[in-house]
């Protein structure tokens, strides 16, 4: 079967929870589309297209992919809201996904302000292949520690973690400058979170949930390129190896994805459009690196989980 671990939707239950808001983050209509305003970032336009799932769908087979793994698009925030405002949300993204079509499973989401490890049990009972968190929310050992109790309810029930950019309610995303075009935050406070919750993985994390497999969104902001000047600065650069831990190419293309293999090896690296927000970059690497990347990669990183469960199961 071939994964792919990194797709978002947008369901007409999230887009209405999303409406009745009256502070970001929220959507409103604006010259017939409804515009997404996060904040600290520039406003986001939701095409027609990125609501349509049966058109999502058609565009998960067109490329070549027979499952597409939502997570929630944590820059929005609404996990890390307070808990009153984030479970709407969180409910109403649950129940988007019940309509899904059956190419599409999903990453597990909390909110995170008071969220209960049995909730993680709930999660996957409901077939959900694992769970995905804010980088903002383990960022740091202490954020790990905070999170340890959903991550120990991983380890045990053997199901994989999904890092993607993104704040918690114990940390706060990098603000968007004024005057800065629009790309800014995704070139800086995506990389930075991203780069510290890896960091923060191999410092603290892998000794403290030994058995958990981790798969982080965008090559964790090319970390693992750092591991010759961790190991020069007296850091952990031998965890960075584990095998445990996987990289989505999301939003990178050969150059990229080639110097991270020479660094962590193919074995490691897992295909991740992140559609519909961007499309995936052309795969130079050859057929057997793709294989292993959509293929064999993914049913290790899953291993243990309900990969094939349909979303609709989740509501």
């Amino acid at each position: 079967m071939r994964v792919d671990i990194h797709q978002h939707l947008w369901t007409e239950p999230l887009v209405a929870a999303l409406a009745r808001r009256d502070e970001p983050p929220y959507v409103r209509r604006i010259d017939g589309e409804w515009v997404l305003r996060i904040p600290g970032e520039p406003d986001w336009a939701l095409q027609p297209a990125t609501l349509d799932l049966e058109a999502r769908a058609e565009e998960v087979r067109r490329d070549g992919v027979d499952l597409a793994l939502v997570a929630p698009s944590s820059p929005v925030g609404f996990e890390a809201l307070p808990a009153d405002q984030a479970r709407p949300l969180v409910e109403a993204h649950l129940e988007g996904l019940a309509g899904a079509p059956e190419c599409f499973a999903a990453w597990g989401v909390l909110a995170l302000a008071d969220a209960r490890p049995a909730e993680v049990d709930d999660l996957l009972d409901r077939g959900h292949v694992g769970l995905s968190l804010p980088a903002g929310a383990i960022a740091t050992p202490a954020g790990l520690d905070r999170c340890g109790p959903w991550l120990e309810c991983l380890e045990r029930r053997d199901a994989p973690l999904f890092v993607h950019p993104g704040p918690a309610p114990w940390s706060r995303p990098v603000p968007h400058p004024g005057g800065a075009p629009l790309w800014w935050p995704a070139l800086t406070g995506y990389v930075a979170e991203m780069n510290a919750a890896w960091h923060a993985f191999v410092a603290a994390g892998r000794s403290a949930h030994p058995r958990l497999r981790v798969a982080f969104a965008m090559l964790a902001g090319v970390a693992p390129v750092h591991l010759e000047r961790l190991a020069a600065r007296g850091g952990p650069a031998g965890a960075g190896l584990e095998p445990d831990v996987y990289y989505d190419t999301s939003s990178y293309g050969e150059r990229t994805v080639d110097a991270m293999v020479r660094c962590v090896g193919i074995d490691q690296i897992v295909y991740g459009s992140d559609r519909p927000v961007v499309g995936p970059a052309p795969w130079g690497l050859g057929q057997a690196a793709r294989h292993a990347a959509l293929v064999e990669n993914p049913q290790r990183l899953l291993s243990g989980a309900r990969a094939a469960a349909p979303a609709r199961a989740y509501a």
